[in-house]
């Protein structure tokens, strides 16, 4: 029996909200769940691994991606371009995982309108928010990566960011770290068990209860 197609999340926040360290929890305890890794222009960062973090791009290649149709969603952040390979997220929905793309609002609307285009259905979006601006701001400081002025800029944009919690169908405050890893595997499992996703998993076992 070929597996059951799997689902598309999309995670989106503000710099500094936990996003990252919260996906990498979660898809540590689930091996039903893989994070796609983006293609980027920025330059590599210390302790990072181009194929893991990213896969780090040259400008021209990525812009010959875009023309050859090779990414599912792509964007400008920071001066710094971003995009999902179109053929690996679909590789594994089809293998039966389901994929999360950790992606700015932008990013996660054009993801659902492929999905949609690409199967009919749309993908899962979920959003994680900061308790607070200052706890926010102290995240960012606490990087010890970028100076004053690059984290004004960064506040600047989360604000905006945070202005399109909207646009998704769940929204996370992470305050507790535990709670809110807590409340995405809530998210997963509801997913998992909605009766359109169960009725194409155990299509077989339904008909057999309900046969004469």
């Amino acid at each position: 029996m070929s597996p059951v197609r799997g689902n598309l999340f999309t995670v989106s926040a503000p710099s500094g909200a936990g996003k990252t360290s919260l996906v990498n929890a979660l898809v540590a305890t689930d091996e039903r769940l893989c994070v796609s890794v983006s293609n980027t222009t920025r330059a590599i960062r210390p302790g990072e691994t181009d194929g893991v973090n990213y896969h780090f791009t040259e400008a021209a290649v990525f812009e010959q991606m875009i023309n050859d149709g090779s990414f599912l969603e792509y964007a400008t952040v920071f001066g710094n371009s971003y995009g999902t390979s179109k053929i690996w997220v679909n590789e594994q929905l089809e293998l039966g995982f389901d994929v999360i793309l950790e992606i700015d609002w932008q990013g996660a609307l054009q993801a659902h309108q492929w999905l949609m285009a690409e199967q009919g259905s749309a993908g899962v979006g979920i959003f994680i928010l900061p308790p607070s601006l200052d706890a926010l701001r102290s995240r960012l400081e606490g990087r010890g990566q970028d100076g004053s002025d690059i984290i004004d800029g960064r506040m600047a944009a989360a604000v905006d960011e945070m202005s399109h919690f909207e646009q998704t169908d769940y929204l996370i405050i992470n305050d507790d770290f535990d709670i809110a890893l807590a409340d995405l595997k809530a998210v997963i499992l509801a997913t998992r068990l909605r009766l359109s996703q169960q009725q194409r998993q155990f299509q077989p076992l339904l008909a057999s209860l309900l046969a004469d």
